[in-house]
């Protein structure tokens, strides 16, 4: 708040929780409305330990009134305001203002999303928003509230994603109110509904999530459309100001300060493009699907951001899509073309800053020009490290893909047994959804097939590593091949149907679940006892098909 311009027609106590348009600024101060007689569920224990928390500050009352929302009593030099963003909307590369309840762009924003806190810890600057903390201008009408269900979701999606070593925002702590509820539309028990069939009550919750910033390429579409438009006199002013704040919080490790304006735009564009493509890869490594990958959805630090209809793939389908308002742009291995398009949306966001400059902008879109190739490789990259490969083996990997469809396996599960090396197909087939005796002639012999392959190419690889004369370092190799393999190929993932009891569970005042989720899932890639594997590493039971909820949302509320 004290480098970036605030909205001129805010008010200066923060009590601005009406849906508004907001023409210019980057920030809006508002106070955030405080949940009722809040109640501590969960914190981060260890991104407590990297901020230098004790474990006791979560449930003590200053940091739990902090975190639910009331600011009255914060010590100087902290502020009693939070504030809000507004961004722009582009759903895979078209942009978009009917969201906006004014029809302009200019009403769309942070609707329920407050930062309270930016603080420099232990050398790094983060940023902690108070998710569901009231009504903002953003609303849209909205209550500006989260319910216990989603922050569930998102606590505990942060926690994994960040042990699973993908880029994220991180969790802090997890509050709910013990009297305060709203009410939501959601799917009856056992509903195989597409869309949700009554409304049900749930209780309001409190979950803040932090990162270096929350600047999303939607927020830099707004800007750079403004001075695109030329809307105001800062137009042009505002946009090289928000884009030096990006580099400040997310870059500048990377950025020389010294660089021409020109330079650190386009050095941006190189490294979030390189940020991007690497995040992808990793979604689809670990079995992620974001669901709603549009570009507000999509933060200009090329990490994991809002955690709404996402989900962890069970059976492997290139087209899985959890949410049923989605479509198929936006399914799970359809997550690299809808990235491209964020990108280009980040370049001509960009490119005013570029405009009197022919070779800058040429070199911007070669930038754009690239992204696919940048992308394939690495995926290709990906792919031959969940294969325990060198390089890459497109005849292989696309007959794998063909097999896991046709059989079809657990995508989790299937690359877990595969790392311990199997010498036959048995041991995969715990993956597998269906006995192969009862699968299409001719599907067992292929998998043999394809195993046999397999361990040929991991063969040559392990030979191109080691001494042919002596059987010790071949063996070393392949306990080295296992290893790695182990590295990137989780053995347990956040699956919906383990969520569900969970917040239900929540939904009643006990939180054992909730808790013992965050324990196993922050360990996803150890091996854990033998109740943990019995319980958390199996196949998605039966009944859980096609349940809304479960196998599909409509909503995150």
């Amino acid at each position: 708040m004290n480098t970036l311009n605030r909205d001129p027609d805010a008010t200066v106590n923060g009590d601005d929780h009406a849906p508004r348009q907001v023409f210019s600024g980057h920030y809006v101060p508002v106070k955030p409305t405080p949940i009722e007689h809040p109640e501590y569920i969960a914190h981060s224990s260890s991104f407590f330990s990297e901020l230098g928390f004790a474990d006791s500050m979560a449930q003590s009352a200053d940091f739990m009134r902090l975190f639910s929302g009331d600011l009255s009593n914060v010590p100087e030099p902290m502020s009693k305001v939070g504030w809000a963003c507004g961004y722009a909307l582009s759903i895979y590369g078209t942009e978009y203002i009917q969201q906006c309840p004014f029809r302009t762009g200019n009403g769309y924003g942070d609707g329920r999303a407050v930062s309270v806190v930016e603080a420099l810890i232990n050398g790094k600057r983060w940023e902690m928003q108070l998710k569901g903390g009231g009504r903002t201008p953003y609303c849209r009408g909205a209550d500006g509230r989260a319910v216990l269900r989603s922050s569930v979701r998102e606590f505990l999606a942060q926690e994994h994603m960040h042990a699973l070593g993908v880029p994220t925002s991180r969790s802090l702590s997890l509050y709910v109110s013990k009297t305060e509820t709203v009410q939501r539309p959601w799917y009856s028990e056992g509903s195989r509904e597409q869309d949700p069939d009554r409304m049900i009550t749930e209780a309001v919750a409190i979950s803040t999530r932090v990162a270096p910033s929350f600047i999303r390429v939607g927020q830099l579409e707004l800007f750079g459309r403004r001075a695109r438009k030329h809307e105001h006199p800062q137009a042009m002013a505002e946009l090289e100001q928000l884009v030096l704040h990006l580099i400040d919080r997310e870059y500048a490790d990377v950025i020389d300060p010294q660089l021409s304006l020109n330079d650190k735009v386009l050095k941006l564009a190189y490294e979030f493009r390189n940020r991007l493509t690497s995040l992808v890869a990793n979604w689809v490594r670990v079995g992620y699907c974001q669901g709603n990958f549009n570009s507000d959805n999509c933060a200009a630090g090329g990490f994991t951001l809002d955690y709404g209809p996402f989900g962890f793939c069970d059976v492997f389908n290139p087209q899985y899509q959890p949410w049923t308002g989605g479509g198929q742009h936006f399914a799970f291995l359809n997550q690299d073309a809808a990235a491209e398009r964020n990108y280009l949306m980040f370049c001509t966001a960009l490119s005013p800053l570029l405009a009197n400059e022919a070779d800058g902008l040429d070199e911007l879109q070669q930038l754009v020009n690239d992204f696919s190739t940048k992308m394939q490789t690495q995926m290709e990259q990906m792919w031959a490290a969940k294969l325990g490969l060198n390089a890459f083996d497109a005849a292989l990997f696309n007959e794998l893909e063909t097999l896991m469809q046709q059989t079809p396996v657990d995508y989790t599960l299937f690359f877990s047994e595969l790392s311990s090396l199997p010498d036959d197909i048995s041991p995969l087939a715990k993956s597998f959804y269906r006995d192969l005796s009862q699968a299409p002639k001719g599907l067992e012999q292929r998998w043999s097939a394809w195993l046999t392959q397999w361990q040929s190419l991991l063969g040559k690889d392990a030979n191109s590593d080691a001494s042919s004369n002596e059987t010790s370092e071949l063996t070393r190799s392949r306990d080295e091949i296992v290893k790695q393999m182990k590295q990137v190929n989780p053995k347990y993932s956040l699956r919906e149907w383990l969520l569900v009891p969970a917040y239900q569970q929540a939904s009643q005042g006990e939180y054992t679940l909730v808790r013992e989720l965050q324990k196993v899932m922050t360990q996803p890639y150890a091996e854990q006892s033998q109740e943990i594997e019995d319980k958390y590493y199996r196949l998605k039971a039966s009944e859980f098909f096609g349940v809304g909820g479960c196998s599909h949302l409509s909503c995150s509320s």
